[in-house]
């Protein structure tokens, strides 16, 4: 009955607000944050992710600082924050760090509204598919200790042991306080 409520409340909260990578040793289409999309990559497939390759790289344990957003197209917090991470890739060029946008945006919206709004958004090299119906509240209990699902943009970041959780849109300032505070 949890995983019914936690998956209902995921769903609305994923339509009540108003991809092409490279598979990675991490087996999350990301690229380094130095990553500069060719005219050719950028009429490529978003590469899909499960729920459980998902996870996986949610718990990669190693120097490298890894920042994931959840976000989806319509979301206008989303929206307005991703410049800020834009800035963050131009900003460590070069660096340990991947970010990544993972869109849980519908499925039918896939193959139309997703790649075009991340060709727009200049993010399709860091961004991945995931089919957010699909996920119950144990990848939420499993991964995160304060996001259950219930709404978005939300962003984890994890370096080693240490990790960062933040629901809701962040700002810039708010940003770079936490990679820096991560990568000390």
């Amino acid at each position: 009955m949890k995983k019914i409520i936690l998956s209902t409340l995921f769903l609305i909260s994923v339509f009540s607000c108003k991809k092409e990578s490279a598979k990675t040793e991490d087996g999350m289409a990301v690229q380094d944050s130095a990553s500069v999309p060719e005219p050719a990559e950028a009429s490529a497939a978003l590469k899909m992710v499960t729920a459980e390759q998902t996870s996986e790289f949610l718990g990669k344990k190693n120097d490298t600082l890894y920042v994931t957003n959840f976000f989806a197209t319509w979301c206008g917090p989303c929206v307005k924050e991703i410049p800020h991470f834009k800035n963050k890739i131009q900003e460590l060029n070069g660096k340990p760090v991947k970010i990544t946008f993972v869109s849980v945006d519908s499925k039918s919206d896939w193959n139309t509204k997703v790649p075009q709004f991340v060709d727009e958004q200049g993010i399709r090299n860091n961004t991945v598919l995931l089919d957010g119906q699909l996920l119950g509240g144990d990848f939420f209990a499993a991964n995160f200790k304060s996001w259950d699902g219930g709404a978005i943009p939300f962003t984890f970041m994890r370096r080693g042991d240490q990790t960062d959780e933040t629901l809701g849109m962040i700002s810039e300032e708010q940003l770079t306080e936490k990679i820096d505070s991560l990568l000390k």
